[in-house]
């Protein structure tokens, strides 16, 4: 969609310029910044946006007046640019609309550098950028509206089609031969990643999505039950036909090995085809929209499936597979409160008395999360230097200046090309290491993007609109391919800068091989600004995030605990996503550590290993808090005291490996000994299962406490049993 919204915005622009009878000059100045006008904008309410769009004209035309008036004084010019540079990245602190004018401010400063702009040829290129914020506006609010209400609905048809693929590459594992298990694998932890991203986008968007709080909250809901019982199916049908219970981390660790299988399935081919049946019927539930449920048939599959969730309705079958039952019946309550919590009420006269169930507690779910208040955090912004947007304006003004200093010998007319990379290496990054490895896909992307323009010059000549035509399939390619790739989205900007040299009549192989030459040059002064001024040091920052995930981590388990113990009920759901926040922080941070390029292979496979760890100990705490929340309204979960006592040795490990991190000379011990269960067994034979937690919860409990030491090794915690004290140092 922001590619559609930018090549419209872009389009309507040459359009209009092309009807007043613009020069080439002023085309090309109203394409970019028609494009800055309309991706630099992030805001989510139409209003907010009106008022930004508006905002960000005034500064773009002081901007290119004064990088017009400027054009002839190189040293005021150069200093005004840098002083540029240090308000557009200062002035993120200020939020999504100060990110938007100084990105806006930046890039037409750029734009008059790029056309070359004159006092004489202002009011022209004024009048261009007049034209180009008005096509923005009428693409943004008119040809293709972005409203919070329509972005929630296309993220949650998404997030459906993720669940039926993930449904989909459960349905290959089951079916998957000894040959191809490792790859049915893989594409299940790679559709369980997508889905979470899904799930975690929609919990962006709630907020100003839904018509209100209790609204937003019961999405969530439904969103994050739907998640976790489907990422639980998974590790359920691995089980069935694994030899032994698997360890949940395989499904989160890359390249884990593959259990060895069993003959569950192979023995009961009629309970397999009976499996592989509901399984198919289960995805085509939740593809089938609410409109099209005509008919009785729709009906008898939800039935059949959430039938499962009663043991007189499972099949005869291994304790394994009759868990895989289990996990459609509980997968397809989840998509039926999904269904209604998205589509509203559903005929209900063909219902099962499992359905009528399913459905009863459903509804108290509903009324229980509408009487809920929400809690809101205070955040505390770091001061001064140690303020991020602070220490970032700063290296990347020390950076500018090294790559206007070394981009001047290199070329005194191209120099702001050094600029340019040097200024987004920095954006969305936050460690050396990061921009490191920024700097390196935007120069492989560089030079890829440098031959192909160099062909598509030669191809287009002076064809001007075919060239423009180019452009915009350029642009919509690189809003694409940005969140898949960083070094492809720097292929389709170079190859759209060699159609630009093209119309300009500036184009030639010199300069883009001097391209090439000023990226690499505006990459190193990056990296050499974030190393010396106020660095951020890779380990550091990994190290400050591995603490809040563990904190984090902490807290979703205790305060889960403490519910499921008989305390009182909060809202967990926020927490557990704060942890999935967390999470997703830290997995992007240790990207310059796992990067195929890194010398430190031993390391690489150490931070992969300790993020799937903490992948799973996240999925059991989210499963955790999911489970707390039913107990007002269920028949199967009781409070059980004596459930917080085996809480407090995960509570204190995970405060043990928190210290740790934060301080490398603490010397606390990790405890391990009997598994939790147990230590919650009763002396009083024949006691009636409401009374005590199910085996679900104390399976979850069990994993995240053999995750909780599993993270001790490669942390280089100590960890004590009540028989031994054993040493474990960090992996090699």
């Amino acid at each position: 969609m922001a590619g559609l919204r930018t090549a419209g915005a872009i389009a309507l622009t040459l359009a209009v310029l092309a009807l007043l009878g613009a020069g080439k000059t002023q085309l090309v100045a109203g394409s970019i910044s028609a494009m800055a006008a309309t991706f630099a904008i992030k805001e989510k309410q139409q209003r907010k946006q009106a008022v930004t769009l508006a905002l960000g004209l005034v500064v773009a035309l002081a901007a290119m007046s004064l990088g017009a008036l400027l054009s002839t004084h190189v040293v005021a010019g150069d200093l005004f640019f840098l002083a540029l540079i240090f308000a557009a990245v200062y002035s993120r602190r200020f939020g999504d609309r100060g990110t938007a004018l100084g990105l806006i401010g930046f890039q037409v400063y750029f734009v008059s550098l790029f056309v070359g702009a004159g006092v004489s040829g202002l009011p022209g290129l004024c009048g261009t950028l007049v034209v180009a914020f008005v096509c923005s506006a009428l693409v943004r609010f008119v040809v293709v509206p972005e409203t919070p209400e329509r972005v929630l609905r296309r993220l949650r048809a998404a997030f459906r089609a993720r669940l039926a693929q993930l449904v989909s590459a459960q349905i290959e594992l089951l079916d998957a031969g000894p040959d191809r298990v490792e790859k049915a694998l893989e594409e299940v932890r790679r559709h369980t990643a997508r889905l979470h991203e899904s799930a975690m986008m929609i919990q962006g968007r709630l907020a100003e999505g839904t018509s209100d709080s209790a609204t937003a909250a019961l999405v969530q809901r439904r969103i994050a039950d739907a998640e976790i019982a489907a990422e639980r199916l998974g590790v359920l049908i691995l089980t069935a036909r694994s030899a032994e219970r698997p360890d949940t981390l395989t499904l989160h660790l890359p390249h884990a090995p593959v259990p060895a299988a069993s003959d569950r399935l192979t023995a009961q081919d009629g309970t397999t085809a009976t499996l592989r049946r509901d399984l198919e019927a289960l995805r085509l539930l939740v593809l089938r929209p609410v409109a099209e449920d005509r008919g009785t048939g729709v009906a008898q599959v939800r039935n059949r499936l959430l039938g499962y969730r009663d043991e007189e309705n499972l099949p005869r079958a291994s304790a394994a597979v009759q868990d895989v039952f289990r996990g459609i019946g509980e997968t397809g309550r989840s998509v039926l409160g999904l269904r209604l919590a998205l589509d509203g009420p559903q005929d209900e006269s063909d219902d099962t008395p499992s359905t009528a169930r399913s459905r009863e507690e459903l509804d108290a779910e509903d009324v229980a999360i509408a009487r809920a208040e929400e809690d809101e955090e205070d955040t505390h912004d770091r001061t001064g230097w140690k303020r991020p947007t602070t220490r970032t304006a700063v290296q990347v003004s020390v950076g500018s200046a090294l790559a206007i200093i070394g981009g001047e010998f290199l070329s005194s007319q191209r120099w702001y090309w050094a600029v340019l990379t040097c200024w987004v290496v920095f954006l969305n990054t936050a460690s050396t290491g990061e921009i490191l490895v920024k700097g390196y896909r935007r120069l492989l992307g560089t030079v890829l993007g440098v031959v192909a323009g160099a062909l598509l010059a030669s191809l287009v000549g002076s064809h001007t609109w075919t060239a423009f035509a180019l452009v915009l399939l350029f642009i919509f390619a690189m809003f694409f391919t940005a969140p898949l790739s960083y070094a492809l989205m720097s292929f389709f900007v170079t190859a759209m800068l060699g159609l630009l040299y093209t119309l300009l009549h500036t184009y030639s192989t010199g300069v883009l091989v001097l391209r090439i030459e000023e990226t690499a040059l505006g990459a190193t002064c990056g990296v050499i600004a974030a190393a010396l001024v106020l660095p951020v040091n890779t380990d550091r920052r990994t190290d400050e995030l591995l603490a809040t995930v563990l904190k984090r981590l902490g807290e979703v388990t205790g305060a889960a605990v403490d519910q499921l113990s008989g305390g009182p009920a909060i809202e967990l759901l926020d927490k557990a996503r704060d942890l999935d926040t967390a999470l997703d922080d830290l997995r992007s941070s240790t990207q310059p550590l796992t990067h195929p390029i890194t010398p430190l292979r031993a390391r690489r496979e150490t931070v992969r290993y300790l993020v799937a760890l903490l992948e799973t100990c996240a999925y059991h705490a989210r499963s955790l808090a999911a489970t707390a929340d039913l107990l007002p309204y269920s028949k199967t979960v009781a409070a059980d005291p004596r459930l917080k006592g085996a809480g407090r040795r995960i509570a204190h490990n995970i405060d043990v490996l928190v210290a740790r991190v934060e301080d490398d000379d603490t010397e606390g011990v990790a405890e391990t000994g009997p598994s939790l269960a147990s230590m919650l067994e009763t002396d009083r034979p024949g006691l009636p299962r409401h009374d005590r937690v199910t085996d679900r919860v104390l399976r979850h409990l069990q994993r995240l406490d053999e995750g909780v030491i599993g993270l001790a090794r490669p942390l280089g915690v100590r960890v004590s049993t009540p028989a031994n004290t054993a040493s474990r140092g960090p992996a090699a």
